[in-house]
């Protein structure tokens, strides 16, 4: 039996269900699979993740199909990364198969919270992982908490897709070229903050940073990737302070898919007059399409439109086609949880 929620009032936020699922690491070990109900932490007041941000995390979804299935995407690119990210903090690495296994028992414990088809709605699932050594010194952790826990989210476009507007930011870099940008660690979302409320509070719904070292090329979208259309080519920027988005991955496949030409190289802030489309995508909104971007230092707007633009749609449509099971997954993104 499915949830007393009222699926249409979801939005991305959090709301309580059943279960999460937790391993320790301690003694040089994992523990075995922990299911909880309990939605708090107990904790030292002097562990590591709380004073050196020794902490990071990953987001995913579970999709009720067409036909009553539910699917979870590409957990194993999640999996990935989360061993990745934990490799570059020195935490304690999981294994793939524990990370896969505590996302699909989520999905089954909470089976009830994965919200109807005719929704748009979605379960989204928030591995998390925190050093939880407890000490004074700057140093890597030799015991960590791995929680998988799970929220109902609403459709990110209730009424249809809709553009946004971005603002290029030169005042503040999200990552160092050396840095951490290419993991998903919680300290580089911490330096996006005063940023993003800058441009909120200028009326622009997300910020576009530019390359650290030179600030002429291109790299993240705020908390999502950044790709650009023109002449049937799907354009995304590549640098080693970039996070590797998986829905951009999976963009660039599909945009192959479609006969286009796929480029991930280095972009000029210059091309940006050149793209015919521009768009953000990550796992909360797939895509969001950009009406328009403005340099605020150089007082320069590049403008698409405030209509979606038709390949936008065609690449978003073919990814929700493969999550929602309205087509066949040829490439093997989806794994059937029951």
């Amino acid at each position: 039996m499915l949830a007393d929620i009222d699926w249409g009032a979801l939005g991305f936020g959090y709301t309580k269900t059943d279960y999460n699922v937790r391993y320790n690491f301690t003694d040089g070990k994992w523990s075995d699979m922990q299911v909880t109900d309990n939605e708090y932490i107990d904790m030292h007041m002097s562990a590591s993740c709380l004073h050196y941000g020794i902490e990071l995390f990953e987001g995913l979804k579970a999709f009720r199909g067409v036909d009553g299935k539910v699917r979870l995407f590409r957990a194993d690119e999640n999996a990935k990364r989360l061993i990745s990210s934990a490799e570059r903090l020195c935490l304690p690495v999981p294994s793939e198969e524990m990370i896969l296994r505590a996302c699909e028992e989520v999905v089954r414990l909470n089976e009830r919270f994965v919200p109807p088809y005719e929704t748009g709605a979605s379960l989204y699932l928030r591995p998390v992982m925190f050093g939880t050594t407890v000490g004074l010194g700057v140093k890597p952790a030799t015991d960590a908490l791995l929680i998988v826990y799970c929220s109902p989210v609403g459709a990110y476009f209730k009424g249809g897709m809709t553009t946004i507007k971005v603002a290029i930011d030169r005042e503040q870099d999200r990552a160092a070229p050396r840095g951490t940008g290419d993991v998903k660690v919680g300290g580089n979302y911490a330096s996006s903050i005063l940023s993003g409320a800058k441009a909120h509070d200028k009326g622009y719904s997300n910020v576009l940073y530019l390359d650290p070292p030179t600030h002429t090329l291109i790299e993240e979208c705020g908390a999502a990737n950044f790709f650009g259309i023109k002449n049937n080519t799907y354009v995304t920027p590549k640098s080693h302070s970039i996070l590797p988005s998986i829905t951009n991955k999976s963009l660039r496949q599909l945009a192959a898919d479609l006969g286009m030409t796929v480029e991930e190289r280095a972009v000029p802030v210059e091309e940006l007059a050149t793209f015919e489309e521009c768009g953000a995508c990550g796992t909360a909104a797939v895509i969001s399409p950009i009406a328009e971007i403005y340099d605020m230092e150089n007082d320069v707007t590049y403008s698409y439109g405030t209509e979606v633009g038709k390949t936008c749609v065609k690449l978003y449509n073919a990814l929700q086609d493969i999550q929602y099971g309205r087509v066949e997954d040829t490439h093997g993104w989806t794994k059937i949880v029951g």
